[in-house]
């Protein structure tokens, strides 16, 4: 969310990048039409050398240099790929193959980090690529290619973008006939992992760590002997479990080559159910969501009691890193906000509470840098926001993260929340829209990691550009497409329509873009809930459950004239 009146803070978003992406969709067209798609045989092999960049750079060459070996992140062995744009550089790091002429290649590399582009050129007929638009977990990139009636060799390379993060890469792969270098040793089976231990636990849920194994690519992690779930990194959460009972776990390490044994086994006991103070009101089956700014940048500065009753779910916009990584506080304006003291704002609170409104703590934001991303912060978070709860009586948090969210380390924290406030906590989240393209996001898994507790996701549907729909379509913001269409991916992703709501600006003044009519919001409403009103796209099936929208701010909102509310707010209450 926006701190300052009209400013874009998405500028770094994607005009190139989606030119990228769309030859990219028209090169995998291309290939499928051209029936150059196949599956490797089984003398195929990996002809590329120094794959997982365990020898450093050897056989690799990388623009300006951009690129070097690091031990962290890697997706398997002990080393990876880290190359970083600068300026006019995009950092891209080479490597010439042997092939053999008139053959199909499968390309492929696991990427992280920035912008990724992965591709390979002088194949004799046609350069191809991939690229991804970032990610913090591990992202596979794979395309293919046919050589020409000549060719012997080709070039693979991967890229970042300018301006750009650095990216990750690893585990390169060009897999097709031996075209005379032979290939790497084949990896072998890892060893078992050691370390393995409890870290957290909730009444549902036990957090697992254990010490990373050479080689391994993924690991498994089993409960009282079952398969309970997997991952790419050195821990995970088993979730769906009893209150209050023990437990025991053992993880094992794979690679292609196959599955290490068991490690050790661990028991882990979920806590008691909470029996803690919990918040005092409930969110209606239809909800409005209005953030509520504890500063003044040109909007109406507003007392929580001058915000309307429309709104059912009042985020208060923001809590404040401290110094202890993790942790927030949060430290009313009174000054920018013509003198409203803490004593008000507490009764204020109260009173909408008593109205059967919800009034919620937000993190984040613009300008907030709040990282949870180890166990000691997911403990410093959850810690700092229940006493925020305990201090000023809010209902819950609102996950607004805009610099960045690792899913693992947030899903420890708000289920570690969620154990010590009592099932009644309002757990919202306002992720960006590129946040929620895929489930593999931080931000999608997140929502997903914590569905159980999930109160619904207002995605921003602004200040984002063109972006894809479920129906892999493009659509353009400021429109009731853009709102269905991409409010589609979270309803077919697995959130349930109750944890699904439109976020937009109160008015044109509240963001840089994708300003939208109350009146088209109303018909994105009723498109999804009810099947009329649609655009040039219609959901397959109607969501009535749905939950309802979101607007930033309530303050932009009063600025207008509290038009946003007034029309959109009885609509919403007003669904089926």
């Amino acid at each position: 969310m926006e701190r300052s009146a009209g400013s874009s803070r998405h500028r770094r978003r994607r005009v190139r990048p989606l030119l990228g992406g769309a030859v990219a969709v028209v090169a995998a067209g291309a290939l499928g039409v051209t029936g150059l798609v196949s599956t490797a045989q089984a003398a195929d092999i990996n002809v590329a050398r120094n794959a997982g960049f365990e020898s450093g750079l050897a056989g690799w060459t990388c623009s300006g240099g951009s690129g070097a070996a690091v031990s962290s992140p890697v997706h398997g062995g002990s080393s990876a790929l880290k190359a970083t744009p600068a300026g006019q550089d995009n950092a891209k790091c080479t490597q010439t193959v042997a092939v053999k002429p008139g053959s199909t290649y499968t390309l492929s590399s696991w990427v992280q980090g920035g912008y990724a582009y992965l591709g390979a050129s002088g194949t004799g007929t046609t350069d191809v690529s991939t690229w991804s638009p970032g990610s913090s977990s591990w992202t596979q990139l794979r395309t293919t290619f046919t050589t020409g009636p000549s060719t012997t060799s080709v070039t693979v390379y991967t890229h970042g973008w300018y301006g750009q993060a650095a990216y990750v890469a690893d585990d390169v792969e060009v897999t097709g006939p031996d075209g005379g270098g032979g290939t790497d040793p084949g990896p072998s089976i890892p060893g078992a992992p050691a370390g393995l231990a409890v870290s957290t636990t909730t009444s549902s849920s036990v957090a697992l760590t254990w010490n990373a194994v050479s080689g391994a690519t993924g690991y498994t992690v089993y409960r009282d002997g079952t398969k309970a779930t997997t991952s790419t990194g050195t821990s995970a959460t088993v979730t769906g479990l009893a209150a209050d009972t023990a437990y025991q776990f053992s993880v094992s390490a794979t690679n292609a080559a196959g599955e290490s044994v068991k490690s050790a086994t661990v028991s882990g006991r979920t806590a008691k159910t909470a029996t803690g103070p919990g918040p005092t009101t409930s969110v209606p089956k239809h909800a409005v969501t209005g953030y509520w700014q504890n500063f003044d940048n040109g909007a109406a500065v507003q007392k929580l009691s001058d915000v309307p009753a429309d709104y059912d779910i009042i985020a208060v916009s923001f809590a404040d890193a401290t110094a202890t990584p993790g942790a927030v506080t949060f430290n009313l304006d009174s000054a920018g906000l013509n003198g409203y003291t803490v004593a008000q704002f507490k009764a204020d609170i109260k009173a909408k509470q008593a109205a059967g409104k919800n009034v919620i703590i937000s993190v984040g934001g613009e300008k907030g840098a709040v990282a949870v991303n180890s166990d000691a912060s997911a403990t410093a978070f959850a810690d700092s926001v229940y006493a925020l709860i305990q201090e000023y009586g809010f209902n819950g948090v609102d996950i607004d993260l805009e610099n960045g969210l690792n899913s693992t380390y947030m899903t420890k924290a708000l289920r570690s929340l969620s154990s010590k406030a009592g099932s009644g906590l309002v757990i919202t989240m306002a992720p960006q829209t590129i946040d929620m393209q895929s489930t593999s996001g931080e931000y999608f898994k997140t929502a997903l990691n914590i569905k159980d507790i999930l109160t619904v996701v207002n995605m921003q549907y602004y200040n984002s550009g063109s972006m894809l729909g479920c129906d892999g379509k493009v659509y353009s913001q400021g429109s009731v497409d853009f709102l269905t269409a991409l409010a589609c991916i979270q309803l077919e992703g697995g959130l349930a329509p109750s944890q699904v709501g439109l976020g937009v600006p109160a008015s044109t003044r509240g963001a840089g873009s994708g300003y939208v009519a109350p009146s088209v919001v109303n018909a994105a409403l009723d498109c999804l809930a009810k099947g009329t009103g649609c655009g040039s796209f219609k959901p397959s099936r109607t969501y009535p459950d749905l939950r309802g929208a979101m607007t930033w701010s309530t303050n932009w909102d009063a600025t207008a004239g509290n038009a946003w509310s007034g029309a959109v707010g009885p609509h919403v209450h007003g669904l089926p």
